[in-house]
């Protein structure tokens, strides 16, 4: 990835047309093919529109905004592989939202196709960046619930966010996390889901740019110093196999390309290895150009020659040519132990697949519309659509739930289970024998008693396996209970289980009800809504229904209601006691407790000596750490790192309650952190690693424990330092002692 350089915008009004000019040619030549009579004029009469919209209006970087469309057009024709219409649509969508243009306006110019597309993609922005949380998770509802009404949508928004994302630099830091982190969160995992793969690389590569500015710093200049020895080394694995194809008489590409920074990044957190020890830096690919009715055999054939001059690692081979994933991604996939011992992952796929594998939908649309070659896929696709609309035309009632089912639900890895009719069903990995009968029908799931898993007797909570026959088992006796929704894994199951426990916690409640009206009518006061309101915030419920049903199970008793003051017809909650602020973060020692002058962080837009804030407990940032401010319900402002495990989450639901904060120079104060150290268990060790700690850096140790298996040890440190370079030296430090193999900081408890 290179470096951007942030130049100032200096360009003039007759340099502007020209550049303007430059993209819309841009545009129009790669829509060249698919051009039909007419198309040429519809998208000059889009381009004119917006362009004569967005006049006056200019991006954060000073150029023109109507460069933005342009751009987004452009990705959606040559990245995604949409067409004419959708090039439209997305040189359109600011148009109805941010200008004087009207859905009718593009309904008269385009047609009820366009204005459609264009009003969905209104919709999904119009919500954006307002206020809390839930409206800001409405906004993804709103953009996954357009998704089974017209795929482009979704599509063309996911252009309009690439775009963004190349486009960060000129934004502010807060803007910045609060948007990569929703690409993270949402975005990336949703071009997975729809098979378009180098977005979803680029858009997590670019979001770590931003949330992980040194670790991507590190790895990309770790990948450009390699890059020799890799291309040396692919080139040397390639010979062998490339002489043979030829000889074969095989049409074929074969390179190899760099695995994106963000999954170098995932496996050196999830298999806690060092940059050097990441085998799979990069994965061989290798492109066919062979009819339809040979692919299969011919991508075999291709295995084999490989595994000639290679030996295959068995359980690292995947073969999606018998059974593509959902999205329609097709290939065959081998690791093999290449020359100097180091594992290779091989991707062998024909043309068709592989733009399948860059297109996704768009491919699978673009199909759909020409020959319909591959039945099983298309079906495939089509079920997998249908489950997509099933979640959507159900939406729970509470939208972060749903948001979390959505993703659990779509961006996991999927198995296949039969009926005992034989019909398939895709569920995703970990989905329980309850699952699969909530996907048949919500009535056979709420009346699940057990399950046959191939003619065998199993629990509820039996997790399937890919190929499984399941026959499920049913009682008119039997009803959902709360414990369900710890083992269901989809949306569908948890939705249906949560409406029949509502259900019958409704009927419970309204005994509830009926005790606190009777209540109120001795004081003399209504059971108004702002009462009710004043109860349900005084007892912390979540709303009346809660309040109700936990008066009925008599969780409360209602004895405080004494207190309330009545005024006219409402009631007064009574006032709490005061508590005196304080100052005072969360991991101080006793003695170094900071005075008022010495606030360690800046508060931006805030006099830092006047907010109390604590360090959240999830990461426990130190100074010098990139971090951010979050505000909470209940206690004020936390202090998170932007590399937190909950960062994504918090950034992406709630973006706007962020602030920005800074550490200052103070040496005052020593914050709590912890180290996982891992290493060969050998005498003295434990000796060598508290000397570097207390004796030659004076840091004080307030945690020590040592677990020793079989030759290894794994040690957790709790150490009070100043601030991260102090950190980072411990680190370089301890790693330099012998035997010591890894050492991590802790990220939460």
């Amino acid at each position: 990835m290179e470096k951007v350089v942030i130049q100032k915008y200096h360009l003039d009004e007759e340099q502007e047309k020209k550049e303007i000019v430059r993209h819309y040619r841009a545009l129009l030549r790669s829509l060249k093919p698919r051009l039909k009579k007419g198309d040429r004029e519809l998208v000059r009469t889009a381009f004119e529109m917006a362009a004569d919209a967005h006049k006056e209006m200019r991006r954060k970087s000073g150029e023109p905004y109507i460069l933005h469309p342009l751009a987004v057009a452009q990705i959606c024709v040559e990245e995604i592989g949409l067409g004419v219409r959708s090039a439209i649509c997305a040189l359109l969508h600011d148009t109805v939202e941010d200008t004087e243009v009207t859905l009718e306006d593009v309904a008269r110019e385009f047609g009820p196709e366009i204005s459609h597309i264009v009003d969905g993609l209104t919709k999904i922005s119009t919500i954006v960046d307002s206020g809390n949380s839930t409206v800001q998770a409405e906004n993804f509802k709103k953009i996954l619930l357009t998704l089974a009404d017209d795929p482009r949508v979704i599509l063309i928004k996911l252009a309009d966010r690439m775009h963004n994302m190349r486009t960060l630099d000129s934004m502010s830091r807060e803007k910045q996390l609060k948007i990569a982190s929703e690409t993270v969160f949402i975005y990336a995992p949703l071009a997975h889901r729809l098979g378009l793969y180098n977005i979803k690389s680029e858009m997590e590569d670019l979001a770590m740019k931003y949330t992980e500015q040194q670790t991507y710093r590190d790895i990309a200049k770790k990948l450009k110093e390699t890059k020799r020895d890799r291309t040396r080394y692919i080139n040397e694995f390639i010979k062998p196999i490339k002489e043979v194809l030829q000889d074969e008489g095989f049409h074929f590409d074969i390179f190899g390309r760099p695995k994106s920074i963000h999954s170098i990044w995932n496996k050196i957190k999830s298999k806690s290895v060092a940059f050097e020890e990441v085998y799979d830096l990069f994965a061989i690919r290798i492109i066919l150009d062979t009819p339809p009715d040979k692919e299969k055999a011919d991508c075999w054939k291709v295995y084999s020659i490989i595994t000639d001059f290679y030996h295959p690692s068995p359980e690292r081979t995947r073969d999606w040519l018998s059974n593509p994933k959902s999205n329609g991604y097709e290939a065959l996939h081998v690791t093999v132990m290449g020359p100097a011992g180091k594992w290779v992952e091989v991707q062998i796929r024909t043309k068709r697949m592989n733009e399948y594998a860059e297109k996704g939908l768009a491919a699978h649309w673009r199909y759909k519309e020409g020959n319909n070659q591959n039945a099983q896929q298309e079906s495939k696709f089509d079920q997998w659509f249908s489950q997509i609309r099933e979640i959507l035309n159900n939406p729970d009632s509470n939208t972060l739930d749903f948001l979390a089912d959505f993703k659990s639900n779509l961006f996991t890895e999927e198995i296949y289970v039969y009926t005992p009719k034989g019909d398939l069903r895709i569920l995703p990995v970990n989905s329980t024998a309850l699952d699969f009968a909530y996907s048949i029908h919500s009535a056979i799931g709420n009346k699940c008693i057990g399950a046959k898993v191939n003619y065998k007797l199993v629990p509820l909570s039996h997790k399937l396996r890919s190929g499984d026959q399941v026959e499920i088992i049913t009682s008119n006796k039997q009803k959902p209970s709360e414990d369900w929704l710890g083992f269901v894994l989809t949306a569908k199951a948890k939705s249906k289980i949560k409406d029949a426990l509502k259900e019958e916690k409704r009927i419970v409640a309204m005994d509830g009800k009926d005790a606190l009206e009777r209540k109120l009518g001795h004081m003399k006061v209504s059971a108004s809504q702002y009462n009710i309101n004043e109860l349900v915030s005084f007892y912390r419920q979540p709303s009346p229904l809660d309040l109700y049903y936990q008066i009925a199970v008599k969780n409360i008793d209602l004895k405080e209601l004494k207190e309330f003051a009545v005024l006219g017809d409402k009631l007064e909650p009574p006032k709490p006691p005061k508590q005196e602020p304080t100052d005072e973060p969360v991991h101080t020692r006793p003695s170094q407790l900071p005075s008022k002058k010495d606030a360690e962080l800046i508060i931006f837009g805030e006099s830092s000596d006047k907010i109390a804030y604590k360090l959240a407990n999830c990461c426990r940032p130190i100074p010098g750490d990139d971090v951010f401010g979050f505000v909470t319900a209940s206690e004020g402002l936390k202090i998170h790192r932007t590399n937190c495990p909950n960062a994504a989450q918090l950034l992406a639901h709630y973006g706007h309650r962020v602030v920005k904060t800074k550490w200052v120079k103070n040496r005052e104060i020593s914050f709590l952190t912890g180290l996982r150290i891992v290493g060969m268990d050998d005498v003295g060790v434990i000796h060598k690693i508290t000397n570097v700690i207390s004796g030659e850096l004076k840091i004080n140790i307030s945690g020590l424990s040592i677990e020793s298996k079989e030759g290894l040890f794994e040690g957790r440190i709790q150490v009070f330092v100043h601030d991260k370079e102090e950190l980072d030296e411990l680190v370089v430090r301890l790693h330099k002692l012998d035997g010591i193999q890894t050492v991590d900081r802790l990220e939460d408890e």
